[in-house]
Parts: C-alpha cells; sequence; structure tokens
C-alpha cells in the first residue's frame, strides 16, 4: 500500500484546520499532523499511528500535542514551538519513507519568530535547511500553467543586482529536473522571460538580455535542453503561448505571480523544487481576519493535496517504482 500524504497543520489559529476538515469532507485522502483540539468543532476524527495508512471515515489524525488550545485570529506565542516541531516531524516521515509526500498547511512568519525565535525567511526557506539542500525553487502551479520567480521575495530594485547568470542557470536547471522527476515529463519545455520590458528591444531598455541571458540561454540548448529566450514578459502568457512551454521562468515575484494568480486565483499550488521530498502548500496564507468562521476557500488545499499525491507517485515511477523517497 502507498504510503500517505502527510499534511502539517501550519498555524492553528489560522485557516489551515478549517481547509485540511473541508478538504477531508470533499473526498480528500491524507494524515493531519497536529493538535485534534485545533480541528473545527464537530470535526470526526481517528488517531492513526506513523507509517500506518488511510482509511475512509473520520479524518485520520496524526497527533502531535501542544501547549495550548488555539483562539481563530489570534496566534498564541505558546503554540509556536509546536507549528515548528510539526514541521520537523513532518520532514522525517517523508524522508524515512513513512509518508509520500508532504503538504503544508500556512504558517505565520513573525508568529514563529515572535513565540520560537524562527530565524527563516518561510517555509521553504526552512525545509531546505532540515533537507541540508543548498538550492531549491519555489513553483506556482495550476493545470493551466507553471511559473518559477528566478527572485522571490526582495525589493524590485535589487533583482537586477540578485539576478545573476549563475543563479539563473541554477534555476532553470532545478525547474527543469523538477519537470521529469516530479511531473513524469520526459522532456520539458522552458521558456524564460526577460528582465526588462519587451526583454530589452535590442538594448534600448536594458542590456542584460543581451549581454547575459541570450548567451546563456543559447549555451543551455546547446546542450540539448528545449529552451527559449529571454521572451517579452508581456506576450507569454496568453493561452496561445502557453501551449509553448511546460513552465515559464521569470526573473521576478510579480512577473510570475501575476498571471498564475489571474489565471487560478482559488486554484494555485506552491511547490518547492530541489528538494529530497515532494512538498507542496497551498498558495495562501492563514488569514486570520476569516479563521474560524467557516467560510475558507479549501480549493488551493485540495489541489495542494492532489498534486503532492501527483508528484509522489511521478518520482515513484521514475525510481523505478521503489517505496523510497529520499
Amino acid at each position: 500500500m502507498m504510503a500517505p500524504v502527510v499534511l502539517s497543520c501550519g498555524d492553528p489559529s489560522g485557516i489551515g484546520p478549517e481547509i485540511a476538515a473541508k478538504a477531508w469532507a470533499a473526498g480528500e485522502r491524507f494524515v493531519w499532523l497536529g493538535d485534534p483540539r485545533h480541528l473545527p468543532e464537530g470535526t470526526a476524527w481517528r488517531e492513526v499511528s506513523e507509517g500506518e495508512g488511510v482509511t475512509d471515515g473520520p479524518l485520520c489524525v496524526l497527533r502531535h500535542d501542544f501547549p495550548a488550545s488555539a483562539l481563530p485570529g489570534r496566534p498564541d506565542p505558546a503554540n509556536a514551538g509546536g507549528v515548528v516541531a510539526v514541521i520537523e516531524r513532518a520532514v522525517g516521515l517523508v524522508r524515512s519513507g513513512a509518508a509520500a509526500a508532504l503538504c503544508t498547511a500556512p504558517i505565520h512568519k513573525k508568529a514563529l519568530k515572535d513565540g520560537a525565535g524562527f530565524a527563516f525567511p518561510g517555509h521553504t526557506e526552512f525545509l531546505a535547511h532540515l533537507a541540508g539542500t543548498d538550492h531549491v525553487v519555489m513553483m506556482l502551479a495550476c493545470p493551466e500553467l507553471r511559473v518559477v520567480p528566478a527572485t522571490i521575495h526582495i525589493a524590485l530594485s535589487e533583482v537586477p543586482k540578485v539576478l545573476t547568470p549563475a543563479l539563473l542557470e541554477t534555476t532553470i536547471r532545478i525547474t527543469r529536473d523538477g519537470l521529469i522527476r516530479d511531473f513524469g515529463i520526459a522532456a520539458p519545455r522552458l521558456a524564460v522571460a526577460g528582465l526588462n520590458p519587451h526583454a530589452g528591444e535590442g538594448g534600448a531598455m536594458g542590456r542584460e538580455e543581451l549581454d547575459w541571458m541570450a548567451p546563456l540561454i543559447a549555451r543551455l540548448s546547446s546542450e540539448g535542453m528545449a529552451i527559449r529566450g529571454p521572451l517579452p514578459a508581456d506576450t507569454m502568457f496568453h493561452p496561445a503561448a502557453r501551449k509553448g512551454y511546460d513552465a515559464a521562468i521569470c526573473a521576478y515575484h510579480d512577473q510570475a505571480l501575476i498571471p498564475i494568480k489571474t489565471i487560478d486565483f482559488a486554484g494555485g499550488v506552491n511547490v518547492t523544487l530541489g528538494l529530497p521530498f515532494v512538498r507542496t502548500s497551498p498558495d495562501h496564507g492563514t488569514a486570520y481576519d476569516i479563521a474560524g468562521r467557516g467560510i475558507a476557500d479549501p480549493a488551493s488545499m485540495i489541489a495542494a493535496l492532489r498534486m503532492a499525491r501527483h508528484m509522489a507517485d511521478a518520482r515513484r515511477a521514475a525510481a523505478g517504482g521503489c517505496g523510497g523517497h529520499d
């Protein structure tokens, strides 16, 4: 029997517990790792042990007790350490093969910093640290589009300094390898957006495309990689253009996230490529403002759980059907 997807609880004062319960009610099957006191009132659940398979019926819970109960919308510093410990435990489960993939509910970085001295910019960097991985890539994916921002949470003024040939090449290679291993695409087609308007327009609007982006892409193409660019970002995301590639690699955060959030705001999934295990997450935050009101949309969580399973299946097939995931 295939190991289950493990869903870490995230911030118990956010919408994570609520959308986990809704995803289960919608037919998704996984193991929820957290404190059952934090689930919405009336949620039917049963406790399972590590490595136990998932069954229909009540929500399968791998119990991890927290110091305190949770008030919707009001993070408790006493629970911050528990949130971090659940992530660490979940990583242990996927690395040991007791879980097939990791799906993470949203965390709140400031709450973790205030309550547990959390020293990482976010989930992705913490997971890379736990995995001992130097380079990971954030992909946002939905059925119509996959995008990868080469630079992420930095000021726009910093992008031209941070976006180096080495960073872009590493991002491209990790993306290509991830599409092969985790999405089952044998020969991925990549499109790379330019940094400047109109991809620099022959140097009239910036020279990064001429000076190093085009030569880098040409070299990768000469190695046999199916890659095009640098392309004007404003013409890359209409339906006909999207048919020409499997993933778009963008220069900065908004260049990547605006098109995917326009196309599928509720169903986008955050995927971390480059880890020794599969990790997905809904593409939204803790939503403290609506937590506990019963109105949170589980669509992105459902999509993230499904994608985690599909990626685990693809990775297992690429490894020849072996049970290990490390």
